[in-house]
């Protein structure tokens, strides 16, 4: 019998992130909190987000609406890697990166786990930015899963190509 596997990896879906981020800009167009306070969110570039406003808190509270429609939407906060407001002149502003990819160490991290406290006979490789699994058992495979979504990465994780 051929092994069964699955593949761990840390992506994000761009076009929900692109209709939460259009929502989160409607709201705050319209909000009567955010009237006359210059509050916009919109992106700087392939992987990156632009919060401006006239202070520290507003720049804040855009964040919080952003972050809302994401998880609304089925989104990890833990693809944002949001900055400190910082002021720019008469403006407040805050940068997000979006992170995508599983780095060599938290695979190593994630493999190591895998290897100390998962079931015997699973296999763990890395390929490139995501993680193989692979085992004989369907049911380690699965053992395996819900020990890694236990875990409290700084990272989103997602499981494909289970076969």
């Amino acid at each position: 019998m051929a092994d069964s596997s699955f593949d761990i990896v840390s992506k994000l879906d761009r076009q929900e992130v692109d209709n939460a981020l259009s929502q989160a800009a409607r709201e705050i167009a319209t909000r009567f909190d955010f009237k006359g306070t210059g509050a916009t969110i919109e992106w700087k570039g392939e992987q990156a987000i632009e919060i401006v406003a006239s202070a520290d808190d507003r720049a804040s509270a855009v964040l919080s609406v952003f972050q809302d429609k994401l998880i609304k939407r089925d989104q990890s906060l833990k693809i944002l890697d949001a900055s400190e407001p910082r002021q720019s002149g008469q403006v407040s502003k805050i940068d997000i990166v979006l992170k995508e990819g599983i780095t060599s160490e938290d695979a190593k991290k994630i493999s190591k786990l895998i290897r100390d406290e998962g079931p015997k006979g699973v296999k763990a490789q890395v390929q490139g930015d995501e993680l193989r699994v692979s085992s004989k058992k369907r049911d380690d495979l699965q053992a395996v899963q819900a020990l890694v979504k236990s875990q409290d990465y700084d990272f989103a994780v997602q499981f494909t190509n289970y076969r």
